[in-house]
């Protein structure tokens, strides 16, 4: 079957329309007609630099309707609305993936890395990587959420709980719905941004406190008084700055694809504050995630725009200029 997307040609370029014939059903495989398609910057640092080969496909927020499914598919029917994140496969044999944890995988393989993404009228999955859509969640609200939600849901649902002070730092595509869910969690949530007139919709989105990170006397007054702060942005910064806002025995946790490196004062380290990463998350994390997002009501805050303008929306997502999800729709 004929496949019809938008294509990097070679590294950085302009995405041009690109056709493609999808292989042959396998046994374990859905096809998927995508209606849905959200941009993450992941997906710049695909065209730009992370694909293993050219033409490629960017897409990995991906929502539609099942079309076909292989003769071993017993959980999805045609018909039915699916969304599909960034992983596409794992060996499902090795010791990560029979504890659940098929995100940490060796043997991973990415939706729009190694195959052609959501940037596309089809696509096509292994159907266990693919997951019913609950009815109260719109397909543009979404598709955000399979990659920009379980990557700050999975963090929170493992190193918080209700009674947690948590930060998040940057109230962009990720930080937005960081907020949302720290707030569902029931925590009490401190938002850092540089950008003061953010303040009214971090507040929105839960923050119980606005943290203006480049005034100093905000950022010595936030000293010690967080248990948990999840970072979303991917520059480089005085990370110390943030350690010295948790409390003993706190987290800092990356989950951008930061540039640079960690550097913290050792002095901080030894009140058994830790450094973490967290990436994606398992398909259990995804299941729940979406059914945690349904119940309270959380969506991303997004901007919709048509599959054929999608240079546009590359170039807004580029310069962050979202505020705060891109989706492409198909007409």
């Amino acid at each position: 079957m004929r496949a019809h997307g938008y294509a990097a040609l070679q590294q950085g370029a302009t995405l041009e329309p690109y056709e493609y014939d999808l292989a042959a059903l396998g046994p374990n495989e859905v096809r998927i007609k995508v209606s849905h398609c959200g941009i993450c910057h992941s997906d710049v640092h695909v065209i730009d630099e992370w694909a293993k080969h050219y033409p490629v496909v960017p897409g990995h927020e991906v929502v539609g309707i099942v079309t076909e499914i292989g003769s071993q598919v017993r959980t999805l029917t045609v018909g039915q609305r699916v969304g599909v994140g960034w992983q596409a496969e794992s060996c499902l044999a090795c010791e990560w993936c029979l504890r659940g944890e098929e995100n940490l995988c060796r043997n991973s393989v990415a939706t729009c890395v190694d195959r052609p993404g959501g940037f596309a009228d089809l696509l096509q999955i292994d159907h266990r990587f693919a997951y019913a859509i609950p009815d109260n969640l719109s397909s543009e609200n979404a598709a955000p959420l399979l990659c920009a939600g379980v990557t700050v849901y999975a963090p929170l649902h493992r190193l918080a709980d209700s009674s947690a002070r948590v930060g998040v730092i940057g109230i962009g595509g990720l930080g937005h719905l960081a907020l949302q869910f720290a707030a569902a969690f029931g925590c009490e949530v401190a938002a850092f941004s540089t950008t003061p007139d953010k303040e009214a919709e971090a507040r929105a989105f839960g923050a119980t406190r606005f943290i203006v990170s480049t005034d100093a006397t905000q950022m010595k007054q936030a000293t010690a008084s967080l248990d948990l702060i999840l970072c979303t942005v991917n520059v480089a910064l005085d990370w110390g700055l943030y350690t010295r806002c948790l409390r003993p025995n706190g987290i800092l946790c990356f989950v951008g694809a930061l540039n640079g490196k960690i550097e913290v004062p050792f002095g901080h380290l030894m009140q058994q504050k830790s450094v973490t990463g967290s990436s994606i998350g398992s398909r259990i994390m995804m299941r729940e995630m979406l059914t945690f997002a349904a119940r309270h009501g959380i969506v991303a805050q997004t901007e919709a725009i048509p599959m054929n303008e999608v240079n546009a929306a590359i170039e807004k997502v580029r310069h962050n200029q979202a505020r705060y999800r891109m989706v492409l729709t198909q007409g």
